[in-house]
């Protein structure tokens, strides 16, 4: 497992989407996967000539309003704290429904913000509940235009993200990573998250490591 997060020493900060910096607005498009082993697809990373970006920590905190613009309409809003090799940061991202497409694509803005618990306080003020707490460990790589997260998820196991400007460039990483056979996965980690929640009658709507 450590030859998968740790397989490359260059510096997260090194290479950054745009976007996040200061308020920004995209189209998302990528397509998800499950998998059983990750260390089969780092190599597979490797030999493709994939560039290791970092290794990532990411605790999510989703809120929903009293009209249900949520999780149940299959939008989000997101209050993510990230840490891992010089790249700790927080930022507020809101997703918008699904749009027709063969890989999940839909609008989302995403804002940096200084103080977790100060912006969670603010959402909280304006009406906002918190409705489901998720955390997940993300290997970042970079392939030609994509960007390819290998990502455990508590309660849930392990994936592969691919997010790229197009079908596809998304299809291409596939391809060469050999998934392209896998069946893709429409929902989101939230909406897998608190349904598996929901069917184990969890007192908290929560999925966190045990650490």
């Amino acid at each position: 497992m450590m030859a998968l997060y740790f397989g490359g020493q260059n510096s997260y900060n090194a290479w950054r989407r745009p976007f996040w910096d200061g308020i920004a607005m995209k189209v998302e498009i990528e397509a998800k996967v499950a998998i059983e082993d990750m260390d089969a697809v780092a190599d597979a990373l490797r030999q493709a000539g994939a560039e290791h970006v970092a290794y990532l920590r990411h605790r999510d905190v989703f809120f929903g309003n009293k009209k249900g613009k949520s999780i149940k309409a299959g939008c989000g809003l997101r209050l993510r704290q990230q840490q891992g090799q010089g790249a700790d940061k927080v930022f507020l991202t809101f997703k918008g429904p699904r749009q027709r497409a063969e890989y999940k694509t839909r609008d989302e803005s995403e804002v940096a913000v200084a103080d977790a618990d100060a912006m969670a306080e603010i959402l909280i003020a304006l009406g906002y509940e918190q409705i489901l707490v998720v955390e997940k460990k993300r290997g970042l790589w970079r392939l030609g235009e994509c960007e390819v997260c290998l990502d455990e998820v508590a309660l849930l196991g392990r994936f592969v993200e691919v997010e790229g400007p197009s079908e596809q460039a998304i299809r291409q990483v596939l391809e060469r990573l050999g998934l392209d056979d896998r069946e893709h996965i429409d929902d989101g980690y939230a909406k897998m998250v608190r349904k598996r929640l929901k069917e184990m009658r969890a007192e908290k709507m929560e999925a966190v490591f045990q650490e």
